[in-house]
C-alpha cells in the first residue's frame, strides 16, 4: 500500500455543516414548545438549538426559516437529522416544501501521515506563499490549497485536519495531494 493510501484510509470525516430553508417565517417560541429538548436563549443565541440523538446532530433553526445543521458524522447523517427536524415542524402544522434544498457548507476531516512532521521544513519546502506558521501562536502549520479548495491544518505529530471542503472526496483529494508534496520533498 503506498503512502498516500494509507494516509486516505486514516481519513476520518469529523463534521459536516450543511444549510437549508423551508421558505416560511417561524415563531421560534412556537418552535421552542414543539421541539421536545430544544433551546433557546435569544439573548445568548439568535435560534433554536434542536439536537437529534440518532443520528447525533444539532439543528440551528432561525426565525427567518433558515435552518443550519452541524455535528454530522457524514452527508447521510445531515439528511437524515434534518428530515427529522422537517417532520416535526410538520407535525405542528407548519409548511415544508416537499424536498428541501440542502446545501453542504464545511466538511471537516481529520488523518494521520503516521509520521512525525518537520513542520519548519515543510513550511520553507511548501514556500510561504500558501502557509501560515508562527509556531508561538499555533502549534500546526496551515497550508491554503486551491485545488481543492480547503484549507489544511498539519501538526508535527503527523496528524492533519483538512476544512473547507464541500464534499468528502476533497478531503481524499488535499491527503492525496500533501502525501505527494512531502514525498516529493522528501520530507515524508
Amino acid at each position: 500500500m503506498t503512502k498516500a493510501e494509507e494516509a486516505k484510509k486514516s481519513i476520518k470525516i469529523e463534521n459536516v455543516v450543511a444549510s437549508t430553508g423551508i421558505g416560511t417565517k417561524l415563531d421560534l417560541n412556537q418552535v421552542i414548545s414543539i421541539l421536545e429538548g430544544a433551546d433557546y436563549n435569544k439573548e445568548r443565541f439568535p435560534g433554536v438549538v434542536y439536537r437529534t440523538a440518532a443520528p447525533k446532530t444539532a439543528a440551528l433553526i432561525f426565525g427567518s426559516g433558515k435552518i443550519v445543521c452541524t455535528g454530522a458524522k457524514s452527508i447521510e447523517d445531515v439528511s437524515s437529522g434534518l428530515t427529522k427536524v422537517f417532520e416535526k415542524l410538520k407535525a405542528t402544522g407548519i409548511n415544508i416544501p416537499e424536498k428541501p434544498e440542502i446545501t453542504i457548507q464545511n466538511i471537516v476531516a481529520s488523518a494521520d501521515l503516521g509520521t512525525v512532521l518537520n513542520l519548519n521544513a515543510i513550511a520553507i519546502g511548501l514556500g510561504l506563499e500558501n502557509i501560515e506558521y508562527e509556531p508561538e501562536q499555533f502549534p500546526g502549520l496551515v497550508y491554503r490549497l486551491s485545488q481543492p479548495k480547503v484549507v489544511m491544518l498539519l501538526f508535527g505529530s503527523g496528524k492533519l485536519v483538512v476544512t473547507g471542503g464541500k464534499r468528502p472526496e476533497d478531503a481524499e483529494a488535499a491527503v492525496e495531494k500533501i502525501v505527494e508534496e512531502l514525498d516529493g520533498l522528501g520530507l515524508l
